[in-house]
Parts: structure tokens; sequence; C-alpha cells
């Protein structure tokens, strides 16, 4: 799976995860995860929310995948698929 995927997973299971969190599970740097975050939050498949001193993800489940190979498919179809024992 692609760390975009990895890191959806991840807010997915934690929506209070922290970029060292994130990063860890993932096995990438902080930085990277800091730019996956960002660029899922502009893609819209994200949504981060300010609650004290942390954030607190969200995953829009209905967005549709980008890639053509996956046309007609929502996000939320693929987090369904891919859930481990929550």
């Amino acid at each position: 799976l692609s760390n975009h995927t990895q890191v959806l997973l991840c807010l997915h299971h934690d929506p209070n995860a922290r970029f060292r969190d994130i990063a860890e599970s993932v096995g990438i740097t902080e930085r990277a995860a800091q730019r996956i975050v960002a660029d899922l939050i502009e893609s819209g498949y994200v949504e981060s929310e300010r609650v004290g001193r942390r954030n607190r993800y969200s995953i829009k489940t209905d967005i549709a995948m980008r890639h053509p190979a996956q046309d007609g498919h929502a996000i939320g179809q693929l987090l369904k698929l891919l859930q481990l024992n929550d």
C-alpha cells in the first residue's frame, strides 16, 4: 500500500494521532507524515479540527478515489476492506 493509504489507515484507527505516531507506524519521517496529511486535507479526503493543543482528524469516507482504476469507488470502501479488527 502507498504511504498515503497507510496514513489514512492510521488516522482511521486513531483520529488523534500525532505526526510522530503516524511516522513511526508508517515508517516515514515526521516531515513526510506532515506532507501526506496536508495533501490528504487539500485533496478533501481528511478534515482537521483543532481540539486544545492537538488536531483531531476525520476521514470523509464518501469521497471518490482519484485514480482512474478505482473510478466509482469511495475511499470508505477501501478503508472498510482494509479494516483490521478495530
